[in-house]
């Protein structure tokens, strides 16, 4: 809800009943307001008038109320892709010995036997129709994912250094103006993991094609270009060593089949597209991205 009062306008959030955990969204204020602290583009969090806590807690909901910023949706423009990982970079700079809690959320979408265990069950459920076709589309993504994840730890990825990062960096999450970014207003998916993770996700959201009503009819490409720009803002701010460059394009095709099928596992959409035709969609990018491994190199190469 929007409100417009005496002390300017705000945004009131109420999250459902029993959704979220109040341990979390403690961890996310405290990023945020860490980084606000550092004058990074987030909003303002607003603290209640009596205790001085940016949660409310009342009649089993949980309630936050955000300083109202104004911008525009991502135009895909080169400035504005640039900047998007760059302010990424920014991110983890900010955050690389931040610690606020102990028990910290931790995880990815690396190596997951969540994403295995739904992979192997989607499409088994008596009933479900298409079922056979959806369990033969899970099968090719599970070899797809099966050997990204083994390159990906054959880089070391169990070693590499953990920090909070975002989790869901992705253009739906970002206010802009003049092709910058001006506010990041999601950090529900706030946790610890290294931060390639938060980059190959953010590389994929970027440059997804994906804009005709079917996902049948989406392109099996991704956008070069846009890939490069991000990566190229990202790169402007921190060096990247050569595993964790070798490692981003398998920790793309990772993110993309964890992201796809966590929700069709369980309902059989993926929002309202039908799961069959959203999971054949992943299956073409993800053999697009293996298959074009080596033209993406070189393009990042020439950076």
């Amino acid at each position: 809800m929007v409100i417009i009062s005496e002390q300017g306008k705000f945004l009131l959030k109420r999250r459902p009943k029993g959704k979220d955990d109040l341990y979390r969204v403690n961890f996310a204020h405290s990023v945020q307001n860490h980084l606000a602290d550092k004058k990074f583009p987030v909003t303002d969090l607003i603290a209640t008038r009596d205790q001085k806590d940016t949660v409310l807690q009342l009649n089993h909901h949980i309630y936050e109320l955000f300083q109202f910023v104004t911008g525009y949706r991502y135009d895909g423009s080169a400035e504005a892709t640039v900047d998007t990982g760059r302010q990424l970079a920014r991110f983890h700079e900010y955050l690389a010995d931040f610690a606020s809690q102990a028990n910290l959320p931790k995880g990815s979408f690396h190596d997951s036997n969540i994403v295995r265990r739904h992979l192997r069950t989607t499409g088994t459920q008596k009933g479900a129709r298409p079922g056979k076709k959806l369990q033969q589309t899970a099968e090719a993504l599970m070899v797809l994912y099966n050997a990204s994840s083994v390159r990906v730890s054959e880089l070391g990825f169990d070693s590499w250094p953990q920090q909070v990062v975002h989790g869901d960096w992705h253009p739906g999450n970002m206010l802009f103006n003049g092709g910058k970014l001006t506010a990041v207003l999601d950090f529900d998916s706030v946790k610890v993991a290294p931060r390639v993770t938060d980059l190959a996700n953010g590389m994929l959201q970027f440059s997804i094609v994906g804009d005709r009503p079917n996902p049948a009819d989406w392109p099996d490409y991704l956008d070069q270009a846009k890939l490069v720009q991000f990566l190229d803002g990202y790169l402007q701010v921190v060096d990247l060593q050569r595993d964790r460059l070798d490692s981003l394009f398998d920790l793309m095709v990772e993110t993309m089949i964890a992201e796809a099928i966590l929700p069709i596992a369980a309902t059989g959409f993926f929002g309202h597209f039908s799961g069959l035709e959203f999971l054949r969609m992943i299956e073409r990018k993800a053999k697009w991205i293996d298959n074009s491994r080596d033209k993406l190199a070189q393009a990042i190469a020439h950076q």
